[in-house]
C-alpha cells in the first residue's frame, strides 16, 4: 500500500490506510482516503486494462491484481435528446451501470474493497445486504476465493435470495433490526477476521470514484453541470464527487458538477434534513417505496453527504412512487431499463425543473444503478401490453397498427 492516510470525514482524525474498520472510533462518522492531488490517466485502450489500471494513480494499491477483477466499469454514457427536449433541459446522460458484470454499480466498489482485503491477507468477506451489494459481494468473493458470508433480512423475497445464493457463498437470513445489521457484521468483522465491503466502508467510495472518471473522459473532460445520485447509504454519491474533486485537483477537469442526492419520498432521510436545514438526519420510522435499493431509513454516511452537499452547492430532492414508476417507464421507452430507484433521477430532473431549480442551458447525467431486471415486481405497477393472433391471421393483424 502507498504511504497515504485515511481521515475521519467529521473530526479530521488521521488512521493508517491498512485500517478495515470504516468509522472513526472518537466521532463514529465515516472514514476516507485523503484527496489524491497529483495523479494522470495510465494511456492506453481502456478495453485492454482493468478499472484499477486504467486509474491506478488514484488508488493507493501498490500492486493489483488483475485476477480479481470481473471487467467492470467502463460502462456507456447514453444520450437521449428526447428525454432532455421533454423535460426541458439542454442535455440529458445516462450513466448505465447496469452493464457491470453484476448488472449493478457496486462491482466498482466491490473490486475495490477486495482487492484492499486481498493486499491485507484477508481470507474472508463479507455485505449486509438484500439486492445488488449481496450478489456483487457474493460473486468477487467467490471469485477471489475468499470464504464469503452474505447478511440479509429474514424476510427478502424468494426473487431477491437466489440470486445471490447461486454463487455458493454463506448466505444468512438473519432475524432482528436489519437497521442495527451494519454496525453489528463490524464487529463481527472484527472478531472472525471478515472484511465487510458493506454500503458506504472506506474502499467502497474508493471503487465509485471511477464512475466521475469515466464520465469526465466520455465527455472529454466537458463535466456536466449537475450528476444526480439514487442516495441510500450516502457512499456512491461520496464517491462520485470525490471522483470529481481529484481529478480537478489534478488539473484534468476546471470545474466540479454540482451534486443532486435523490431519494423517494417514502423513505427519505437525507432530503428531509436538507429541506429542514439540519445538520444530522434523523431515522425514518415508517418507510415504504418501490425504489428498494435505497430505502434506508438511517443511512450511515447521510451525515457526510448532508455536508459535502452544502458544500458542493448541491441539491437534495425526493420524489414519490408514482413519479419513479413513470420515469421507469419513460426510460424504458429509449432502451433504458433500470431498477426503480435508477429511475429516481430523471423522476428528480423533472421535478426541479419544475421548481426552477434546473434551467433548460443545463446539462445532467444520470446514474442509471442496476437493470430493471433486478426486480421484476415492479411489472406490476405498468399498464403493459401483448397480443394474441394465430399465424394465419399475422399478415392482417399487423396492418391494423398502420
Amino acid at each position: 500500500m502507498r504511504d497515504i492516510k485515511m481521515y475521519c470525514t467529521k473530526c479530521g482524525k488521521e488512521y493508517p490506510i491498512q485500517n478495515v474498520h470504516p468509522r472513526c472510533g472518537e466521532c463514529n462518522e465515516p472514514l476516507e482516503v485523503q484527496l489524491v492531488k497529483e495523479g494522470k490517466i495510465k494511456e492506453g485502450n481502456p478495453l485492454r486494462q482493468t478499472m484499477l489500471e486504467r486509474y491506478s494513480d488514484f488508488f493507493p494499491f501498490g500492486e493489483v491484481n488483475n485476477d480479481l477483477s470481473l471487467h467492470e466499469g467502463f460502462t456507456p454514457l447514453v444520450p437521449s435528446p428526447k428525454i432532455a427536449k421533454k423535460v426541458g433541459v439542454k442535455k440529458v446522460y445516462f450513466k448505465t451501470e447496469s452493464q457491470n458484470p453484476t448488472w449493478s454499480f457496486k462491482d466498482r466498489g466491490t473490486l475495490a474493497g477486495i482487492q484492499h482485503a486481498y493486499s491485507l491477507g484477508y481470507k474472508k468477506v463479507g455485505a449486509v445486504s438484500t439486492g445488488n451489494m449481496a450478489v456483487s459481494v457474493a460473486a468477487y468473493g467467490q471469485r477471489a476465493g475468499f470464504e464469503t458470508f452474505i447478511l440479509v433480512d429474514k424476510n427478502i423475497p424468494e426473487e431477491k435470495l437466489n440470486p445471490v445464493a447461486i454463487y455458493g457463498a454463506n448466505l444468512i437470513k438473519v432475524d432482528g433490526d436489519y437497521g442495527n445489521l451494519y454496525y453489528e457484521s463490524l464487529e463481527i468483522g472484527k472478531k472472525y477476521g471478515i472484511y465487510f465491503i458493506n454500503s458506504d466502508v472506506t474502499y467502497r467510495v474508493e471503487g465509485s470514484k471511477t464512475i466521475a472518471f469515466e464520465i469526465c473522459e466520455q465527455l472529454n473532460f466537458e463535466v456536466p453541470d449537475y450528476v444526480i445520485v439514487p442516495t441510500s447509504a450516502g457512499g456512491n454519491i461520496r464517491g462520485i464527487l470525490k471522483g470529481f474533486e481529484e481529478f480537478k485537483a489534478c488539473g484534468l477537469i476546471d470545474k466540479i458538477p454540482k451534486m443532486i442526492c435523490a431519494q423517494a419520498s417514502g423513505c427519505s432521510p437525507i432530503f428531509n434534513a436538507f429541506r429542514d436545514d439540519k445538520e444530522n438526519i434523523e431515522r425514518v420510522i415508517e418507510h415504504e417505496t418501490i425504489a428498494h435499493g435505497i430505502e434506508n431509513p438511517f443511512p450511515p454516511s447521510g451525515n457526510e453527504v448532508l455536508r459535502k452537499i452544502r458544500e458542493n452547492g448541491g441539491i437534495c430532492v425526493a420524489v414519490t412512487d408514482e413519479e419513479i414508476v413513470t420515469a421507469q417507464k419513460e426510460m424504458a421507452e429509449e432502451g433504458i431499463f433500470g431498477q426503480p430507484e435508477s429511475a429516481v433521477p430523471l423522476a428528480s430532473i423533472k421535478k426541479l425543473v419544475a421548481e426552477g431549480c434546473l434551467k433548460d442551458t443545463d446539462t445532467v447525467t444520470c446514474i442509471v444503478t442496476g437493470s430493471g431486471l433486478k426486480y421484476t415486481a415492479a411489472f406490476k405497477r405498468h399498464d403493459l401490453k401483448a397480443y394474441d393472433c394465430k399465424i394465419e391471421n399475422l399478415s392482417d393483424f399487423i396492418g391494423k397498427f398502420e
